[in-house]
């Protein structure tokens, strides 16, 4: 359930702090004022798309957060990817910057906008105001169908599956083609891989060939150098080493006098010793040296065919060993595309299991469709279409990802026993009524705990608008529903009613935020009942309203009112 919403700083929202309630609840205001602004920030908390412009302007940066109460699945999937917080509840963040860059938190923690998305979908279901016009798509009639019925989870599968078929397919038509191109590439692949086999140079031999070269080319100079130094240090006759003990022996003497002398004393001494180890290695080094003219040529030649094949295939030496493994693998890949026989099979198998996985969710859908049917049809004749009948006509179409149905819903009207296409046959206000009885027939199979319509009632009213009211509350005493609406008989069956205004402020007008109480409402209805003016006749129809959906709750306290606006 979400529990509250912060905003700051978002398109005309300077600031708005809402906390919400459980049941059912309404956001009105008059057009422009920013209602769906707040469902829209909501949708990028959620993991929406974001980009600069929504990002007040002048300001550096939109952020936007929400805190829903959690549930135990919820609260060990956190865990699991440790994102989780207080148990039993979950907070998501978005930040978006004022140069479109933006970032994702759960509960504090950075995340991607796609895990947003993920935990959005345990928590909350979206019916949008252009939810109708979608009903004229079959795709979407069958997502729908889909969503309601719950075979979404299976299409995931079915989709990998018919890739699976299709890409095996493809393989063995090339493969019967006699694709002279692959053909042509094995034959290369395989003469290079035969030549750069015969060089066998292993994956860090590059470097220790030209080590060794080096090593090998300077052994004179190297050997003279280190007996030189080791020479100097201790061998001659004014060694280093020498000279440092006599200096030791004279300063040793004066510290017996000032122990102050005692720290350079051993500094020298340390000096002495180290210079001593380091004659004897240097010595060492000389002495082990290898001077081998007839090495130095193995290796020269062996670097020299290195060059000639790097040359010859326009590969730099050092990678021939990784290009060589590559070229092996693509092989491998052509050797088993010109075996027919495993093409075939393997285009056999991955069909057969597309058709399995096809046929089930085909099964599923055509035995969820009459319920689903019943549902709506009864739903319409409460919203005033008594004697419509929904139907769902799934006819056998050409294997796709979503399987080998192809869905249309239909109306069957009266004096008429033949369905036609509801993008056909309804009107605008038609369609709206479909699309809310379709999405009040989700929320009855989705577990979901919040639901939200946004203007999903537009093109309704009167007796049908107390009726969407209703509906609305009864879903409002199982979860939470928060609905945008202009229908003054919607917002009086509401638990919880907020209304959003647009006010001047020394930077551009404001989007404010507020919840209302008993008082207040009868005037927002009022005013939604008669537009500008409001009148003692719409005050009283207001009261009237409110007592009728048994209204009659707590005043309840102001929700969002940020700091009065400069004038």
């Amino acid at each position: 359930m979400l529990q509250s919403l912060h905003l700051q700083d978002f398109v005309i929202v300077e600031r708005a702090d809402i906390d919400f309630a459980p049941g059912f609840s309404v956001l009105t205001g008059e057009t422009g004022a920013g209602k769906s602004i707040l469902l829209d920030a909501l949708g990028l908390i959620l993991g929406g798309r974001a980009d600069a412009g929504v990002v007040r302007e002048g300001r550096a940066r939109a952020d936007l957060t929400a805190s829903f109460r959690s549930h135990p699945g919820l609260d060990a999937w956190l865990v699991e990817r440790e994102l989780s917080g207080d148990p039993g509840t979950v907070l998501l963040r978005r930040v978006i910057d004022a140069d479109g860059r933006s970032r994702a938190l759960v509960n504090g923690q950075p995340t991607t906008v796609a895990v947003l998305r993920e935990i959005g979908d345990c928590l909350v279901e979206v019916h949008g105001q252009h939810s109708a016009q979608l009903l004229a798509r079959p795709s979407a009639q069958r997502q729908l169908l889909d969503a309601c019925a719950g075979v979404q989870p299976a299409l995931g599968t079915l989709s990998e599956a018919y890739e699976r078929w299709q890409a095996a397919r493809r393989a063995l038509e090339l493969a019967q083609a006699g694709d002279r191109a692959s053909k042509l590439e094995y034959e290369r692949l395989l003469w290079q891989v035969s030549e750069l086999d015969a060089i066998k140079l292993g994956p860090q031999e590059w470097d220790e060939l030209n080590a060794a070269q080096r090593r090998l080319a300077h052994a004179t100079s190297l050997a003279e150098g280190a007996q030189a130094a080791a020479d100097a240090l201790s061998g001659a006759d004014d060694a280093l080493t020498d000279r440092l003990r006599a200096i030791s022996n004279r300063i040793r003497s004066l510290a017996q006098i000032d122990r102050r002398l005692q720290e350079p004393l051993d500094l020298l001494e340390s000096a002495a010793i180290q210079a001593e180890e380091a004659a004897s290695s240097l010595a060492q080094y000389a002495d082990r040296l290898d001077i081998d003219p007839e090495r130095l040529a193995e290796i020269e030649q062996r670097i020299g065919a290195v060059f000639s094949a790097s040359r010859k295939f326009r590969l730099a030496p050092e990678s021939i060993p990784a290009e060589l493994d590559s070229m092996r693998v693509r092989l491998t890949e052509l050797e088993r595309a010109q075996d027919i026989g495993a093409l075939e099979r393997e285009m056999l198998d991955s069909q057969t299991r597309f058709d399995g996985l096809a046929s089930e969710v085909s099964q599923r859908r055509k035995s969820f469709a009459d319920r689903f049917e019943r549902g709506v049809s009864d739903l319409l004749a409460q919203l005033g279409m008594a004697g419509a009948q929904f139907t769902v006509g799934i006819e056998t179409a050409a294997p796709g990802p979503s399987g080998i149905d192809a869905v249309e819903f239909g109306i069957v009207q009266h004096g008429s026993r033949v369905p036609r296409p509801i993008a056909k046959v309804a009107s605008g206000g038609e369609l709206s009524r479909i699309g809310l009885a379709i999405a009040v027939m989700a929320a009855q199979d989705n577990p979901v705990p919040t639901l939200i319509f946004d203007e999903a009632d537009a093109g309704v009213g009167g007796a049908v608008a107390e009726v969407i009211g209703a509906m609305m509350r009864s879903l409002g005493a199982e979860r939470q529903v928060l609905c945008v609406t202009h229908l003054p008989q919607v917002a009086a069956c509401a638990h919880q009613h907020f209304k959003v205004r647009l006010e001047p402020s020394a930077a551009g007008s404001v989007s404010t935020v507020s919840g209302l109480d008993r008082s207040s409402r009868v005037e927002e209805i009022a005013r939604m009942l008669g537009g500008v003016a409001i009148t003692a006749t719409t005050r009283r129809h207001a009261r009237e309203m409110l007592a009728q959906s048994r209204q009659d709750l707590p005043a309840t306290r102001a929700l969002a009112n940020p700091a009065p606006a400069a004038r």
